[in-house]
């Protein structure tokens, strides 16, 4: 009834405002120009900046397609919010911004049609953002579901998506971009500023991210290809794969792999229950699982590495504290760097340790229960000694200063093997 009532307003104002142009023209033509000209934009300024589009309907097998197309003026801000459908927007070269929906409707003709009324869409211009929402209107949706397409121009400053369970995808975008989705898969490229996404349950893929990013998932996967700045990633049961991050990443997964090729900062890492498998990480790194392997391939800072029943292998690392329940540990320590005090400690299995030859250290190994089990070493200034009888519980403990001593390397283990070995 307020639209019906705003319609009859300006019907009259426009035939009152004819009949007093019309007036001045036979009276004053100079007079009738002037109020002509007042009258136009007075009339402009009662147009909508946006109203519901309906567009064509037309059938495509058995659905019902709604087509709207439509423009809107350059703005510095997309906002986009839809109560169904997925939504793709993508940044280029032009000055305005385009949008093209296309929603389907199943049923027969009566009842796609109702659905099809039941979903508002109004693209509209308010200050210096954009605003294209979807808005359902009706009850229960049965056999519905709208893609919507939006073409921005690339310096867009920010990008803000939201959609009930829809899926997002963007990409050429300058600016930041935030997005949050019910639980529909997230995907993102080529995004030069700051990235916020979360999904309820969906997986979310990132290439090229210029800023810092914040992705978080309910229970997909998180796979990130290049983020510059800092990457916190989270999923409450999928797996994480991350390529690259400039500036140090937090990656968390309820029970799901994770895998991390290079990392230019400071790493966290953590799952339930996964296997971790790090590259290369330029800062320090804190690794834990519930009961899956570790693997780092080298890192310049202390490691900490720490699963409940796994197997750890630790490859070109300074210092590092790992820790197993039940699994071996394999560790191959480099010289350089800054040092700390390192231990290495398994409830049931073996220890491997590699040292390099010029490597300043002091070494302390023991073996609880070392009954048919031994530590044997490479290096001469290290002291293997045994503690026991035949029949009751065997120690074997060993002791030494490497190159005159330095960071004290702690080894032990229940009831395992300790080799202590010259790195090649």
């Amino acid at each position: 009834m307020k639209v019906i009532a705003q319609n009859i307003a300006r019907s009259s104002f426009v035939r009152e405002g004819s009949r007093a142009w019309s007036e001045q023209i036979k009276t004053r033509p100079e007079g009738g120009v002037k109020i002509y000209i007042q009258f136009v934009a007075v009339l402009l300024l009662l147009v909508p900046p946006g109203t519901a589009q309906q567009g064509s309907v037309s059938r495509d097998g058995n659905e019902w397609v709604q087509a709207i197309d439509g423009t809107l003026a350059g703005a510095k801000i997309l906002r986009v919010k839809l109560d169904a459908g997925s939504v793709k927007v993508e940044g280029g070269s032009q000055a305005g911004i385009t949008y093209e929906v296309r929603n389907r409707a199943g049923g027969s003709e009566e009842q796609a049609h109702r659905q099809l009324d039941n979903y508002k869409v109004n693209a509209y211009v308010r200050g210096d953002t954009a605003w294209i929402v979807g808005e359902w209107s009706g009850e229960h949706r049965r056999r519905f579901s709208g893609d919507f397409v939006v073409h921005v121009p690339r310096d867009m400053e920010l990008v803000n998506i939201e959609t009930d369970g829809g899926g997002v995808t963007a990409s050429g975008i300058t600016g930041k971009l935030q997005t949050e989705s019910g639980g529909g898969p997230i995907r993102l490229h080529d995004i030069g500023g700051s990235v916020n996404a979360e999904t309820g349950g969906d997986s979310i893929e990132v290439g090229s991210i210029g800023g810092d990013a914040n992705l978080q998932t309910g229970g997909g996967k998180v796979t990130v290809t290049s983020v510059k700045g800092k990457l916190n990633a989270s999923t409450g049961g999928g797996d994480i794969m991350l390529i690259s991050s400039g500036q140090g990443a937090i990656l968390e997964a309820g029970g799901g792999n994770i895998q991390v090729k290079q990392c230019g900062g400071k790493l966290r890492v953590s799952t339930g229950g996964g296997n971790i498998e790090i590259g290369d990480v330029s800062g320090p790194a804190d690794i834990e699982t519930g009961g899956g392997s570790i693997m780092v391939n080298s890192a310049k800072g202390f490691v900490r590495a720490e699963t409940g029943a796994g197997r750890i292998a630790l490859e070109g690392v300074t210092s590092a504290r790992a820790e197993t329940g039940s699994g071996a540990i394999e560790a191959r320590f480099v010289a350089g760097g800054s040092r700390e005090d390192s231990s290495l400690e398994t409830a049931v299995g073996d220890i491997t340790l590699y040292l390099p030859q010029n490597l300043a250290a002091t070494l302390r190994a023991s073996i609880e229960l070392a009954n048919g089990h031994t530590i044997h070493s490479d290096f001469p200034d290290i002291r293997v000694a045994s503690e026991g009888g035949q029949w009751g519980p065997k120690t074997v403990t060993a002791e030494g200063a490497l190159n005159g001593g330095g960071p004290t390397i702690k080894i032990t283990t229940t009831t395992g093997n300790i080799s202590i070995r010259r790195a090649n």
